[in-house]
């Protein structure tokens, strides 16, 4: 009797040319997984210091200080959690690239199962990135239309 969940349909095998090709997937993952990760390092690093030198700065820019720290610090904020979402996506793709060698290395049908859900859970997660941010363009383009028109009528 066939187990629940899995399916025979067209009996998939992995064969070595796309045991080849999964191999030197993990490995270029591996490497944007890391590139992702200094990223997010230097993103947080740069987010500490804006909102110091921002503060530093404002004084000498005849600027508003208290405004500046509030502005900056906001801005600072921001920046760091940016970074941190983008961790997780490193994170994923990390995870995928870690799996699927030792899945191939060892053979490992579970361990290969787990990397592939890691990858997906990678594409998941930009794609729900990509479309709030492309709702938050879309709005940014219709509040700078309503904002011309009425800026045309004053």
């Amino acid at each position: 009797m066939e187990q629940a969940g899995s399916t025979d349909l067209f009996d998939l095998h992995i064969d070595q040319t796309s045991v080849n090709f999964l191999g030197e997937t993990a490995r270029w993952s591996r490497f944007l997984a890391i590139i992702g990760f200094i990223y997010c390092g230097l993103m947080v690093i740069f987010g500490i210091f804006f909102g110091t030198f921002m503060s530093l700065m404002a004084p000498a820019m005849g600027g508003d200080a208290a405004m500046s720290v509030v502005g900056s610090g906001l801005l600072s904020g921001f920046i760091i959690i940016i970074s941190l979402l983008l961790f997780f996506p490193a994170f994923y793709l990390f995870n995928f690239s870690t799996k699927m060698k030792k899945a191939l290395h060892h053979n490992d049908q579970p361990l290969l199962t787990e990397s592939l859900k890691n990858l997906k859970s990678f594409f998941k997660f930009y794609g729900i990135f990509v479309i709030v941010a492309l709702s938050f363009y879309i709005l940014m383009f219709v509040a700078g239309m309503i904002g011309a028109l009425v800026g045309h009528r004053g």
